[in-house]
């Protein structure tokens, strides 16, 4: 089994930083060690975000939901991914989405004052925290970027992109087909041979009720492709 450190330094806070860094970190800032059991809420969507959370063992099913309850974007997050990390500083500090243990899970949390702490001790922790805020960032700009063209699928790929992360498996959108073609603003025969084309393609399973996400590296590739 892992030794806690070994755990640490596979988080994306910690990645390159040295042992011995690590080491001074978990004796200078508290660390809460949490575990959940399948199927327990691990956040509430509107909870504050008042800790960074990471998942250091198992997996999580993240789904963020419209008002009405229509529209659900799910993901599944594995360790060592963050959850939410965005969402810890700025305008808005309230979680997006809920998150339920999808198996027996592991987390680690960080208050945002230990945070800080951590982030202004070493350059390191500070650009790796950066380096995720950008990609997610810039993940926005292709997709606007791809939006512009009018292209059906860019814009299918934009939602399901810009509503889930980086390390993201297993994602679903769940919304009735019409709901879908009418909030897209096109015509059913071309939303339905649009999915068809991405299925043929390989990108994603489709029937009345949800689209699964085969790989969402690929659908990236499509909005970054546009935006070249």
């Amino acid at each position: 089994m892992d030794s806690m450190y070994e755990i640490l330094m596979e988080l994306p806070l910690f990645k390159g930083v040295s042992f011995d860094r690590i080491s001074e970190i978990v004796g200078s800032a508290k660390f809460h060690f949490l575990k959940y059991l399948s199927g327990e809420q691990i956040i509430t969507a509107g909870e504050p975000c008042t800790h960074i959370k990471f998942i250091i063992s198992g997996s999580a099913r993240a789904s963020i939901t419209n008002a009405d309850g229509r529209f659900r974007v799910s993901q599944t997050l594995t360790a060592p991914d963050v959850i939410a990390p965005d969402y810890l500083f700025g305008k808005a500090t309230k979680y997006p989405c809920s998150v339920i243990a999808r198996t027996d899970t592991g987390i680690l949390q960080i208050s945002k004052q230990d945070y800080v702490s951590i982030l202004n001790s070493d350059h390191i922790f500070l650009f790796n925290f950066l380096n995720t805020l950008s990609m997610n960032a810039q993940k926005a700009i292709d997709g606007i970027l791809a939006v512009t063209t009018g292209s059906l699928e860019e814009r299918i790929a934009f939602w399901i992109i810009a509503l889930t992360q980086r390390g993201g498996s297993e994602i679903t959108l769940s919304c009735k087909q019409r709901d879908l073609y009418a909030l897209f603003g096109v015509q059913r025969t071309s939303f339905l041979s649009t999915l068809e084309n991405m299925r043929t393609r390989g990108l994603m399973e489709y029937d009345q009720n949800e689209i699964r996400v085969n790989s969402r590296r690929e659908l990236l590739d499509i909005l970054s492709s546009t935006a070249e």
